[in-house]
């Protein structure tokens, strides 16, 4: 009796009290971690909501920079936040359906099936482009009795002796030339019109934005749905105008805006920057590839010219998409030849070792070229934006005219230039016998023709490049170094024929053709190339895609060699990289490298607008943000101090307080706080109020806790860094302010302006030039414009009896017009407040014209706000 009641009162009962504790500790563990869990999930899903309607406020900041940093911070709580919510569906669901499944595969590949969606797009549009520009390049000169709509390679397919169905407007010459002239000012007014009237960023070639863009530069509307359309439809006008531009500069510009646009369509692009990065940087491959026909050769030049970022996700994005945009070319096949561009040519015959000599002489007239062309093309450009900014398409049409009037007699310079590059490559034996080009009778009146044509073509490029139509320099830069070494090529000939056993030519063999103008021409175009763009290794491999031929990989290697040395000589960077400099944009180039030897506190800013962490009522901070035009603001501990707590951006800021008066009804006198509210006499220890309205008899208490918005690790330096090292963190890290901090003191802040303005300088101290001389030069070739106008117009109304007035005169001759309205100023405070807009920048006003308030290009203009304020 007493051992059973002690075995079971041992034995039975002992288990249940601990199994059931066990039990209730494991699920309260489980509510608490539930708990948890759920507040982690609702304090992250905040920030998250938080950051994402900060990022949609700065999306429509113009001219400001992404703070790559930043970026990558909220990319980090987005993914958090991703976890988190998994986590909780687990917890919720107990497992995955194949809902779930079929989601996370979708989010898992979407990247894949946005870069499938813009490669088919861009090979699309570029297929249309090439049949369009074809005919309008075609029906200057003739139409098709059979169908209209045919150019004359379509008009005469299969045509072996003349074209009967091909015929000219008329069989006068002279009424022939002025249908040609008169088309060509047809199509430069239309293109101009629909830039300046749609899309005033439409005009040029857009890679020196784009290379901004891709490194963090906002600009709205440069990639956006009415740019691609205008630019689109334009381009072709503009091509066949005439007029000494090209269409692969532009390619990469409307295959970037195909990105952009479409990429926006899916929210895991719209709301990160970085992403977006990859994108816009894959479909300049693609841009690069559909115009040249070289996937690889467009994967490299977005590589070596337009990203300054470039990791190996972004290259195999770049390789799928030129990859989709080029197969969905070929499948289209606009030219019904296999081919991917009109001057796409194959050589089977070999090079000879002597031929280097000739080789080098190509290689230094592009390195020639290219610094010829940009040191005067800028000072066309420095014209243009000083005296020719309210007349854009006045300027695209005289410019459309004089081009056909001088280009019309000479046969290489009246086609198209892609076209003029198909002739000027291909082998004279079998394969072409058009325009007398192989003929040995009129060897030297070919010679003279190609001089003529390399002069000309020139002269035009430098002229026309910049004006307000899209336009690229790739081709034209191209036709000119084919035509030059089609000329060498030629001579080389002829030199062989004159003394076919010299020594000099003893490797070539007695039957077979010795000398190949049309590789000349080729290697040519590659030497073109490469001088006028500074690029080496695409340049090689574009041009090995367009023969195919792996035995002129040696001579286009050394022909691009010894065109990157003549080129260095004269200058670092290309057209695209000058004109950056030019317009004033906020870029570092990862190229370039500097020895300043001057520590990073010779160039920061040391008067600052700090903002205490405590003491401020939210009437002062609104009052600091109206008086100034700065991007962010350090915060520091307290009112004299510097010790540094952290730093706020404007926009942040400005969201805060606006969020702040809307949802808390915050009084203009509520005490701010940047580092979280603190106890003490006449403050609200509680923490920050969130309820204004339930607290009007302690009003004047009210504290706002602004800390969630401020960043408190900014990057920091020490004032005796090298500037050097400064310039490389904004180049690899991609901060938007650097500042400087010496024993937890904050002494000062640098941005990207701050170093440029420095390089600049240093750069004008190191060589000094007088451009009085060029001012006095440029105002004498402008009183000679006007007074060639009221010339013009003055016959023009005494022909016409006064019946046709092109423009009232003043009293010097000049003709008067309204100044168009600008839609912001350099110096305006709404210009600056977008983001501090580099004064000596183009400024688009709503004709399309750029208008420019300095009338210099100095050095120290370009970043004013540089040296001033809070970043």
């Amino acid at each position: 009796m007493t051992r059973r009641p002690s075995v079971i009162s041992i034995t039975v009962p002992s288990p249940r009290p601990s199994l059931a504790p066990s039990l209730s500790a494991r699920s309260i563990n489980r509510r608490l971690s539930s708990i948890e869990q759920a507040n982690d999930e609702a304090t992250a899903s905040a920030a998250q909501a938080i950051n994402e309607e900060i990022n949609e406020i700065k999306r429509y900041e113009d001219f400001t920079t992404i703070d790559w940093v930043q970026d990558a911070a909220h990319e980090q709580l987005r993914r958090k936040a991703r976890r988190q919510e998994k986590a909780g569906f687990f917890e919720r669901e107990g497992g995955i359906g194949w809902r779930r499944k079929l989601w996370e595969s979708y989010d898992a590949g979407q990247g894949w099936i946005v870069v499938s969606i813009i490669g088919a797009a861009i090979g699309l549009n570029a297929a249309f482009l090439n049949i369009v520009t074809e005919w309008l390049s075609d029906i200057k000169l003739g139409y098709c009795t059979t169908a209209f709509y045919l150019n004359e390679q379509f008009c005469c397919w299969g045509a072996e002796d003349g074209c009967d169905e091909w015929h000219r407007w008329s069989f006068i010459w002279p009424v022939n030339y002025v249908l040609y002239v008169l088309f060509a000012i047809l199509f430069a007014f239309t293109s101009a019109q629909l830039v300046r009237s749609f899309a005033p960023y439409a005009a040029g070639s857009g890679i020196s934005e784009i290379k901004c863009i891709i490194a963090g530069f906002v600009m709205q509307g440069f990639l956006g749905f009415w740019t691609l359309l205008i630019k689109s439809i334009a381009l072709p006008l503009a091509i066949a105008s005439g007029l000494s531009v090209g269409k692969e500069g532009p390619s990469v510009h409307y295959a970037v805006c195909t990105g952009n646009v479409i990429a926006r369509l899916f929210a895991k692009y719209e709301r990160n920057a970085a992403k977006m990065r990859e994108i816009l940087s894959a479909t300049a491959a693609a841009g690069v590839a559909v115009a040249f026909g070289s996937p690889i050769g467009g994967v490299l030049f977005s590589l070596e010219e337009m990203s300054n970022y470039f990791p190996l996700k972004t290259m195999w994005r770049s390789y799928f998409c030129a990859l989709v945009a080029t197969a969905v070319l070929a499948g289209l096949n606009p030219f019904r030849t296999g081919a991917l561009v009109m001057f796409q040519v194959k050589y089977d015959r070999d090079w000879h070792f002597f031929e280097v000599v000739f080789y080098i002489i190509i290689g230094i007239f592009g390195g020639l070229y290219g610094s010829f062309v940009m040191k005067w093309n800028l000072r066309a450009q420095a014209f243009r934006k000083k005296y020719l900014s309210k007349y854009a398409i006045l300027e695209a049409c005289i410019l459309a005219a004089f081009t056909a009037i001088v280009c019309y007699p000479n046969m290489f310079l009246r086609i198209d230039m892609t076209e003029a590059m198909e002739i000027l490559f291909k082998e004279c034996e079998g394969e072409l016998k058009s325009e007398d080009i192989c003929e040995m009778e009129s060897r030297w009146s070919i010679i003279l023709s190609l001089l003529l044509a390399t002069i000309i073509r020139t002269f035009l490029v430098i002229i026309s490049y910049g004006c307000k139509v899209p336009a690229g320099i790739f081709v034209p830069s191209m036709a000119i170094g084919a035509s030059f070494g089609r000329m060498v090529g030629i001579l080389v000939q002829a030199l062989y024929t004159a003394f076919p056993d010299s020594s000099f030519f003893s490797t070539c063999e007695p039957d077979v053709p010795c000398i190949t103008p049309g590789t000349y021409a080729f290697l040519g175009a590659a030497a073109a190339l490469s001088g006028i763009m500074h690029i080496t290794v695409s340049v090689v491999v574009i041009m090995f895609e367009l023969t195919g031929a792996l035995t002129y990989i040696l001579p286009t290697m050394i022909v691009v060699g010894v065109t990157k040395a003549v080129s260095d000589r004269f200058g670092k960077g290309g057209i695209a990289d000058r004109m950056i400099w030019f317009n004033g944009f906020p870029f570092l180039d990862n190229k370039e490298d500097h020895t300043f030897g001057v520590p990073v506190s010779q160039v920061m800013t040391s008067h600052l607008t700090l903002i205490p962490s405590t003491g401020l009522e939210l009437r002062h901070i609104e009052k600091i943000m109206t008086e100034n035009i700065f991007q962010g603001y350090p915060i520091v501990e307290e009112r004299g101090s510097r010790a540094l707590i952290g730093y706020i951006g404007r926009t942040e800021l400005r969201y805060a307080i606006d969020r702040a008066k809307r949802e808390d009804n915050a009084p203009p006198y509520a005490r701010c706080f940047f580092a979280g509210p603190r106890s003490g006499p006449g403050q609200n220890a509680t923490g920050p109020a969130v309820n204004f309205d339930d607290m009007d008899v302690t009003r004047s208490q009210l504290n706002v806790d602004f800390s969630r918005y401020v960043d408190p690790t900014p990057i920091t330096v020490h004032p005796r860094l090298p500037l050097e090292t400064v310039m490389e963190i904004f180049k690899k890290m991609g901060p938007r302010v650097i500042l400087v901090e010496y024993r937890g003191k904050l002494t000062g802040l640098v941005t990207v302006k701050d170093c440029l303005k420095y390089q600049f300088k240093a750069e004008a101290h190191d060589n000094p030039r007088d451009d009085s001389r060029l001012a006095v030069h440029q105002e004498r070739l402008w009183d000679f414009i006007k007074l060639a106008a009221s010339w013009v117009v003055q016959k023009i109304a005494n022909v016409t009896r006064g019946k046709i007035k092109l423009g009232e005169r003043e009293t010097n001759g000049a003709a008067l017009h309204p100044r168009p309205p600008a839609i912001v100023t350099p110096t305006s405070p709404t210009a600056v407040r977008t983001g501090g807009f580099a004064e000596g920048a183009e400024v688009e006003s709503m004709d399309g014209a750029a208008w420019e308030e300095d009338e210099g290009m100095e050095l120290e203009d370009h970043f004013p706000l540089a040296g001033t304020g809070g970043g």
